[in-house]
């Protein structure tokens, strides 16, 4: 299913944004009230259970059906020596995942998440972003559909997360063009590159900026000239997903600057997201901050592939298991006073 005919459908989904359920909303934080402990002892857990309840409509949520989807592509800009792997790597992994051997098949197992893996035409990597666009118009909608397919209206919650070599350079540009200020504080080692690889990384990205610096700065155009395929993905599943009132828990650096274009247009985008966790890749923790997005978990991981938002999903059921199953102070017959 195409849920993006075009490009203006495409914005008008990101300008058209739904809103939480205010009354199941209030209906949780009235339970919250009710349960057996003292106000607030369960600090985030109960802002969590409180979200889910209005995106859910329901004033106890839960998460029955779960997705981490995993998106997969290759860059152009690779010519210039931006990772410390060569873009072979991305297939190798995508079979990985396929075979169970991954880090996301381990924990998104664990976390009881079913697992989407989608890769993006991995055998025409996007166009050298330094002197073309990343993409083609028709090409850049295509990943957004692409992305929005994995969404489905009876999903509780959705992981999201990546693969690509060199999808850090891409995100670190997304970013770079989508807020005010220099490229130095986007750029950090990727997948390992030392301190030359980052120092020509930042060279790379400011090139690139400047090649495009008279084009719209719409969330599209952004992403079609400085992102990557699986990256416009995972843009298009954070649309969808805020027209089907599903909530998004997003993984580290490279996935969250997907977002990254779509708040600069309309900064309400990170409504129904949460941050699983702050990545050790330096321009994370900023990026979050300018979101206002608080991440539950700061692990030093800097893996990909959902890997943080599959540990974080385990902190999600937490909170909502909590909130469904404990007990009120009038069911327990328990004193509510001090």
């Amino acid at each position: 299913m195409t849920c993006f005919l075009s490009i203006e459908a495409f914005e008008a989904a990101l300008a058209e944004l739904r809103d939480p359920d205010a009354h199941a909303a209030a209906d949780a934080r009235v339970r919250q009230a009710e349960l057996t402990k003292p106000a607030g002892s369960l600090g985030r857990l109960e802002d969590l259970a409180i979200f889910f309840a209005g995106w859910q409509g329901r004033a106890r949520p839960r998460i029955a059906r779960a997705r981490a989807a995993i998106f997969a592509g290759n860059h152009g800009v690779t010519i210039h020596g931006v990772s410390a792997f060569p873009p072979s790597v991305t297939a190798q992994m995508v079979a990985n995942f396929a075979n169970g051997g991954a880090a996301i098949n381990a924990l998104s197992e664990a976390a009881g998440v079913e697992l989407t893996v989608v890769a993006l035409d991995l055998k025409r990597p996007t166009a050298d972003f330094t002197n073309a666009p990343a993409m083609a118009e028709a090409e850049c909608l295509d990943a957004l559909n692409r992305g929005a397919a994995v969404v489905e209206a009876d999903l509780d919650l959705i992981l999201l997360g990546e693969m690509g070599i060199g999808n850090s350079t891409a995100a670190a540009a997304l970013c770079a063009r989508s807020f005010a200020g220099g490229v130095t504080g986007w750029v950090g080692p990727g997948t390992g590159v030392d301190g030359h690889g980052v120092a020509r990384k930042i060279e790379v990205i400011e090139r690139a900026l400047a090649f495009h610096g008279a084009a719209p700065r719409s969330a599209f155009e952004t992403l079609r000239r400085v992102g990557g395929r699986e990256i416009a993905a995972i843009a298009g599943a954070i649309v969808r997903a805020r027209q089907l009132g599903v909530p998004v828990l997003l993984d580290g650096f490279i996935c969250t600057s997907a977002i990254a274009p779509l708040a600069a247009e309309n900064p309400a985008i990170v409504g129904h997201c949460i941050a699983g966790h702050c990545s050790a890749e330096p321009g994370h923790k900023r990026l979050l901050a300018l979101l206002g997005l608080d991440p539950l978990l700061s692990l030093d991981m800097r893996l990909g592939e959902g890997s943080g938002a599959a540990v974080a999903a385990n902190i999600v059921r937490s909170a909502l298991a909590a909130h469904d199953r404990m007990a009120t102070f009038a069911e327990a017959q328990v004193s509510a006073s001090l």
